[in-house]
């Protein structure tokens, strides 16, 4: 099951730098980032999102090659395939970018706004949804990074850990 995790910060490209840190640790197999969006609220007021996964393109590529392989196919029945191919890799990325821009992938978009408006000006959050995560490696890559955490769905020891980890604090010694 993935965890939501809503983080908040007084800098507008803090979770900017936040989700490059992320997405270098993904590389490493360290974090499992199913979808990420970074809002930033400018200085008058206007909320800005950064989606991560961009839909629309991810259905044009899909479309045009599965269109072009159909069109190649119907292009064969009728002896010219390359036409085949150039008509229905087009018609497969126009029918493939509209269904993207159709689908809500990930975190909800409602969701996202109506945080986003509660955040100050000229500050900026990061929506993070995680399928898996080793957390004390991702922790302490996260220590020093000045942040508040907004929402979760983590339990309320994860969320200690995780707020601790942003303030730049450890935990007492056990004794």
């Amino acid at each position: 099951m993935s965890e939501l995790i809503v983080v908040g910060f007084n800098d507008p490209e803090e979770a900017d730098r936040v989700l490059l840190r992320l997405s270098k640790l993904k590389k490493e197999y360290l974090i499992d980032i199913e979808d990420a969006v970074v809002v930033v609220r400018d200085e008058s007021g206007k909320v800005h999102l950064k989606q991560s996964i961009n839909t629309v393109a991810a259905g044009a590529t899909t479309g045009f090659l599965s269109g072009g392989l159909w069109g190649t196919f119907v292009g064969l029945l009728f002896l010219n395939p390359l036409t085949g191919f150039v008509l229905g890799g087009a018609i497969g990325a126009g029918a493939g970018a509209l269904s993207g821009s159709l689908v809500d992938y990930g975190i909800d978009d409602n969701f996202i706004k109506s945080l986003a408006e509660t955040i100050p000006p000229n500050s900026s959050a990061l929506f993070i949804l995680i399928r898996k995560i080793q957390p004390e490696k991702v922790l302490a890559e996260l220590s020093g990074v000045k942040g508040m955490v907004l929402r979760t769905s983590l339990s309320p020891e994860q969320e200690k850990k995780l707020q601790e980890a942003l303030e730049g604090a450890t935990a007492p010694a056990a004794g």
